[in-house]
């Protein structure tokens, strides 16, 4: 018995006695007592599904940050248990377990489940689009985090943003890619919008949960495959089926991670527990973002010292095609329903700032960082 029921009652309240007497008649009258209501002593045990291997680096990892974060800033309270991709639900079925209430939550990435809506892919990053820093500020500051909430709507999920892995890789090649032709013919493990711009190209496109890329590549299912960067390519043993590595990719240069929350049980948390789940995914975002900033830098040159990895990079020819046909295949996005078209006008706008912006500012930094660096 809880301490609130061995309380005794307050002056002019009903007692135990009375408590009982009136539920008796309640009973015998034959109607329904009323609906119970939440209270901020009530726990909560949540299931958050994911598409990511266990413990995979970045993604699977901060997964579980995110729910051991959850259940300790409650208290207990709202204890959230974390399932890999495959334990509960197949990778690619994460949203519809959300939506349907078979998990309260899910780890994933908005690009996995575009097919129920082409707006999807700006809520996760486009080709030639935001850095993480620039999708960021749009999400919680610019307007994307309501448009994102009003995609999701229909199928009763909350969204949070959950950090990104910063410019991806273009991928690993058994061969070199010198012209737009090379591509014609490869099978290619890739997700998002990219995946459909170079199926414009010739590409035969496979989407793989990442658990499966490494066999597909050694058994020769697909000849060429993109993942994360360098920290998860290296854990991944990409290296060992492939030796031309590209960087970067021209399709994901700030991917975001989220978190999905069943919106119907979200809406019955109390107010606090609402505001941890809320703030917990924004302190997930940043730990992301600088775990992949710090790993795929030191990763780097254990691929190139080590494991005898060509670094290659996509000529200025190959990425003015890849820009053409990333322009047409948005077109194509922004006039897929008014959802797409409202949410493309926003980021958009916003990417045309960005790229002013960082003209004077981010790339002036770097080239002036080049100037002064050697500072031993």
């Amino acid at each position: 018995m809880s301490e609130e029921q061995t309380r005794k009652p307050a002056e002019g309240a009903l007692g135990r006695r009375d408590l009982l007497g009136l539920g008796a008649a309640t009973l015998a009258a034959g109607t329904l007592a009323a609906p119970a209501v939440v209270r901020a002593q009530d726990k909560f045990n949540w299931k958050m599904v994911s598409a990511w291997p266990k413990n995979s680096p970045g993604v699977g990892v901060n997964a579980q940050r995110l729910a051991d974060s959850i259940t300790a800033m409650s208290g207990g309270r709202l204890t959230v248990q974390l399932f890999a991709a495959g334990e509960l639900v197949p990778p690619f079925e994460c949203f519809d377990a959300v939506s349907s209430g078979a998990a309260e939550m899910a780890h994933g990435s908005p690009y996995f489940w575009q097919g129920k809506d082409k707006a999807f892919h700006f809520f996760t990053g486009m080709p030639f689009g935001l850095f993480a820093n620039e999708h960021m500020g749009w999400i919680w500051f610019g307007g994307g985090q309501a448009l994102w909430e009003k995609a999701y709507a229909p199928f009763g999920i909350q969204p949070f943003y959950c950090g990104s892995s910063g410019p991806q890789a273009g991928g690993w090649f058994r061969k070199e890619i010198n012209t737009v032709d090379d591509f014609k013919g490869l099978k290619m493990r890739i997700a998002g919008l990219g995946g459909e711009v170079l199926r414009r190209l010739g590409v035969n496109v496979v989407l793989l949960p990442p658990g499966e890329i490494f066999q597909a590549m050694q058994s020769g299912t697909i000849d060429a495959a993109e993942w994360v960067g360098p920290w998860n390519d290296l854990a991944f043993g990409l290296f060992r089926v492939a030796k031309n590595y590209y960087l970067p990719s021209f399709f994901e240069f700030g991917p975001a991670l989220e978190l999905m929350v069943n919106k119907k049980l979200y809406d019955t948390l109390p107010a606090d527990l609402k505001d941890i789940v809320k703030r917990a995914a924004y302190a997930s975002a940043a730990e992301s973002y600088a775990d992949f900033a710090y790993h795929n830098v030191v990763s780097l040159k254990p691929l190139l010292d080590k494991e005898g990895v060509q670094v290659r990079t996509l000529s200025e020819d190959i990425v003015k095609v890849l820009a053409k046909e990333t322009k047409a295949a948005i077109a194509e996005i922004a006039a897929s329903g008014a959802m797409a078209k409202e949410v493309f006008e926003s980021y958009e706008a916003y990417r045309q700032q960005c790229m002013s912006y960082a003209k004077v500012m981010d790339m002036a930094a770097y080239q002036m960082r080049e100037v002064g660096r050697d500072l031993s």
